[in-house]
């Protein structure tokens, strides 16, 4: 583990095609009357009405970047001291709600001294290709005021970063970043929140940041079938929730740029630190 953790706690590839066909529907739709036609009902994904417009389109490309991963299935598996509040309203659990601010510091790996944890999660493993990705951007996590339930500045002190963004391909899978530790079985970490835009996963079995790794993802879609379990089991009272293995996929990056921070024992870290997310 590292030694520089401090007391403190807190707490965007292939649409060239798709591009073409925006461009033709645009053109078949020149000098078309303006108007205002209803959202439409959610349709299966590749299906365009003969009267589709402009507007009615645009959704149709997100599914598509959005679409479910093939051939995936997913598990529960037991929570210990799972939570009654709503987690959706904690910032320990969602880290949109909590919120992060750009920070003009080195979008780069960085060598700290001190120990180390062979068997922290790496998050190279985010990756197909097992790349060490670009860093478009860095970012420090607000602080929280928990009698106020509402955002404060990001702490002072160290990390300088605890959260990045990733370059990626839209549409690209994501997956579980894989480490040395069990939940249980040959599972390596639950889902301990999920919707639309992100997903926070868990390292060990308690239904807590407080105790292990947690690690947040944000602009993704989380797949379909998992964010579906998920929320069933949540409502369920979480006495069991999704857990995945090392490798597993989890979504599809929504555009150009994921975002990724790491808690220690409830303490954000520097993702960007080598010695413990990227030594292999």
């Amino acid at each position: 583990m590292d030694i520089r953790r401090r007391s403190w706690i807190t707490g965007p590839g292939g649409l060239g095609a798709i591009g073409g066909l925006i461009l033709f529907t645009l053109h078949g739709l020149a000098g078309a009357p303006a108007s205002s036609p209803p959202v439409p009902s959610p349709a299966p994904s590749g299906t365009v009405e003969a009267e589709a417009t402009y507007r009615v389109f645009l959704p149709l490309v997100l599914r598509s970047i959005c679409a479910p991963i093939p051939g995936v299935t997913y598990e529960v598996f037991p929570v210990i001291n799972p939570v009654s509040f709503n987690v959706a309203d904690n910032p320990d659990y969602n880290l949109l709600l909590l919120g992060y601010v750009p920070v003009n510091e080195y979008k780069g790996l960085v060598d700290y001294d001190g120990d180390f944890d062979p068997n922290a999660p790496q998050l190279r493993f985010l990756f197909g290709d097992h790349r060490i990705p670009v860093i478009l951007n860095t970012y420090k996590s607000n602080g929280w005021d928990w009698e106020r339930h509402q955002r404060l500045p990001p702490p002072p002190g160290w990390p300088p970063v605890s959260v990045v963004g990733f370059a990626v391909s839209p549409g690209e899978i994501l997956y579980l970043p894989d480490s040395g530790y069990r939940i249980g079985a040959d599972f390596q970490a639950h889902v301990l929140y999920a919707d639309e835009n992100q997903i926070t996963l868990k390292y060990t079995a308690e239904d807590s940041t407080v105790w292990g790794y947690t690690v947040y993802i944000t602009n993704l879609c989380v797949e379909p079938s998992l964010l579906a379990l998920y929320r069933q089991w949540n409502a369920w009272g979480r006495s069991r929730l999704p857990a995945l293995r090392g490798g597993q996929p989890l979504g599809r990056a929504r555009g150009t740029q994921i975002d990724v921070g790491i808690r220690d024992n409830n303490v954000f870290m520097d993702p960007r630190s080598r010695k413990d997310w990227w030594r292999r």
